[in-house]
């Protein structure tokens, strides 16, 4: 995987001259073809928002300056290039912390606005999105907008979680949270079936910042559902922790021929994952490096699902629909002899989002991750959209490369308005295949 070539973790990277900086697409302006081109970060999506076959990408990550930072306030304002570590980098010294961070810090702040990315305290914090103060946007036109919820409150919302479609974002500012310590300390549990997994989740929302469930995707019976309950707050000041702690890299040298993630080898992971945490609650200090980011160590990780790569499938369903659902999406993909290697379970909260398509909303969301297997694969995530829209959820499109639009839209019914805002010299793989297919 090359983050600066844009291979993301599907597809290889764009011919040479298919890519061009946020300068060069400034000196076009004027001359612009229609839908020809795509704002992308570090093109670290599972899916198709942040790929445009057809056109040209605009590498935001080549502005990548911290304008200022407030120590006192905790306001901060970066280009949209900036990635989350190097915004973590400076504000952790004085004692702030992202409100909102999703599993890896190698995302940039543009990637975090334009899919409105949520994390482990959404209970708590809500989406990015909610702790965006402004934003400047430059539209094909040559226009450049001031964005905020008072200022060009329309372009606003569509921005956030907009998929990057709504002009080039060249700054933002954002509010940090203050914290005695990046670090936390973390509460650990086993649960023996989804029932008591769900209200162990609850509960752990009601009182704890971050908290969120790991699930063996393959028990079965009366097991079906058990997992692992993590929850967390911030240390206190006394953590004898490095701020930034350094941390070996390590990296998976190619991909071999076959997934070694299969099931036969993720049953045994499964049992020694669930059985190594004891069944009464743990309490341990972690790194915030461990805790927020853990994969982030281990470079083209990817490989470890063979030569097609990973494919996620993410969703969020109604509370009182929680239960059957997961439980339905569970035993589809064991049905289909698919195995998770990383299976999650959020409870989200009651924080309205901003964005205009931005994907988190109350209820339970589940994240699936499969070795990406063909047309069976393919097969399987579409039976899992209908599960979920059946159920009054949505999918989450910043992890699609394969929805059917009539599930798009089923998800998403404001996309008409994203689609009249939309700046007309942008598009992507996954617009063409979503909405534009609807707009036919």
């Amino acid at each position: 995987m090359s983050l600066n070539g844009f291979e993301n973790w599907r597809w290889p990277a764009p011919e040479s001259g298919r890519v061009i900086s946020p300068d060069d697409y400034e000196e076009r302006l004027g001359e612009l073809e229609p839908m020809a081109y795509l704002p992308v970060g570090k093109a670290l999506s599972y899916g198709d928002s942040s790929r445009n076959s057809q056109g040209t990408l605009i590498d935001s990550a080549r502005h990548n300056r911290i304008l200022s930072f407030d120590p006192g306030t905790g306001v901060i304002v970066c280009e949209a290039g900036v990635t989350l570590n190097e915004v973590l980098a400076r504000a952790i010294p004085h004692r702030f912390f992202l409100p909102v961070t999703p599993r890896t810090g190698l995302a940039t702040i543009g990637g975090a606005v334009a899919n409105d990315i949520h994390g482990d305290n959404h209970h708590a914090r809500g989406t990015f999105g909610n702790h965006i103060r402004r934003l400047t946007l430059m539209r094909s036109d040559g226009e450049r907008l001031t964005c905020s919820t008072v200022e060009n409150a329309e372009i606003f919302a569509a921005t956030i979680g907009g998929l990057g479609l709504t002009g080039l974002i060249l700054e933002v500012e954002l509010r940090l949270m203050k914290v005695p310590s990046p670090h936390v300390q973390q509460h650990a549990c086993r649960f023996d079936d989804l029932d008591e997994g769900l209200v162990l989740l609850d509960r752990a929302c009601e009182e704890h910042e971050y908290a969120v469930a790991w699930i063996d995707q393959l028990s079965s019976g009366r097991r079906a559902g058990r997992g692992v309950l993590w929850a967390a707050d911030h240390a206190d000041s006394s953590c004898e922790f490095p701020d930034i702690p350094k941390r070996l890299t390590l990296s998976v040298p190619y991909a071999p021929p076959f997934n070694i993630l299969n099931t036969a080898g993720l049953r045994v992971f499964n049992e020694y994952h669930f059985r190594r945490v004891p069944p009464r609650e743990t309490v341990s200090t972690e790194k915030w490096t461990s805790y927020f980011h853990p994969l982030d160590r281990y470079t083209a990780w990817n490989r470890l699902y063979g030569p097609r790569g990973p494919c996620q499938h993410q969703s969020v369903f109604p509370v009182e629909r929680a239960r059957e659902t997961t439980l339905r999406l569970l035993e589809t993909a064991r049905r289909a002899g698919h195995a998770s290697f990383q299976t999650t379970l959020h409870r989200f909260g009651d924080n309205a989002a901003r964005g205009l398509l931005s994907f988190a909303r109350p209820g339970f969301s589940l994240t699936l991750d499969f070795a990406n297997q063909g047309e069976a694969t393919v097969k399987l995530l579409g039976g899992l959209d209908r599960i979920v829209v059946e159920a009054g959820g949505v999918v989450n499109p910043g992890k699609d490369f394969r929805m059917e639009p009539e599930i798009f839209e089923a998800s998403f019914p404001a996309w008409k308005k994203l689609e009249a805002l939309r700046d007309p010299a942008l598009v992507s793989d996954f617009w063409r295949r979503t909405a534009l297919a609807l707009r036919r």
